[in-house]
């Protein structure tokens, strides 16, 4: 027989300190197996998307940005987050015309997880863009530096397989999409 753990109860929480991206609060819980109590990070999170832009060509649209947690630029797809009230499929087109330029002819839901339930309460809902063409060039959020780059499927898979791409919500992503199958 299977033992489910059992949840955890909220002894104390310290009002949250508001980040910009996040809100940090630090939480004492209760282990329901002996009471003892054990301090704990949540980072109250907005909703993240993340879209794979794809042209009518089948070229994949991908960004490189620096990202300050691994203090490198990172190969990436478009993503942010979305807005208060915003639905996650006007935010994926959002992002993607910011950070790229480019709009889709056809937006599908990929699926949607939970980044790090560990720390993390939001989810990351992840689109494939069909037939995107650019409109306009890339209008980045300020402090973000972005290039726009396209690249073959056979590339983006070999990126993944040798570890160029190691973000893991654009992994996810791409697992997504591969999950789905063919259009």
């Amino acid at each position: 027989m299977k033992r489910v753990p059992a949840n955890w109860t909220k002894a104390s929480e310290r009002s949250p300190q508001d980040l910009h991206i996040f809100q940090l609060r630090v939480l004492e819980a209760a282990d329901p197996r002996d009471g003892t109590l054990h301090p704990r990070v949540v980072l109250d999170s907005p909703d993240w998307v993340n879209v794979i832009p794809v042209t009518a060509s089948g070229e994949i649209v991908m960004i490189r940005q620096f990202r300050f947690g691994t203090w490198s630029v990172q190969l990436e797809i478009p993503g942010g987050m979305v807005d208060a009230g915003e639905d996650p499929a006007d935010a994926a087109a959002r992002e993607l015309e910011e950070e790229t330029g480019y709009r889709a002819g056809k937006l599908l839901s990929l699926g949607w997880c939970h980044p790090n339930p560990a720390i993390l309460n939001n989810k990351l809902h992840c689109y494939l863009a069909l037939d995107c063409s650019q409109h306009s060039g890339a209008s980045p959020d300020d402090g973000e530096d972005i290039s726009v780059e396209l690249y073959s499927r056979a590339d983006v898979q070999r990126f993944l397989r040798e570890g160029d791409i190691t973000h893991s919500a654009v992994i996810t992503a791409f697992f997504f999409e591969q999950l789905r199958g063919p259009e």
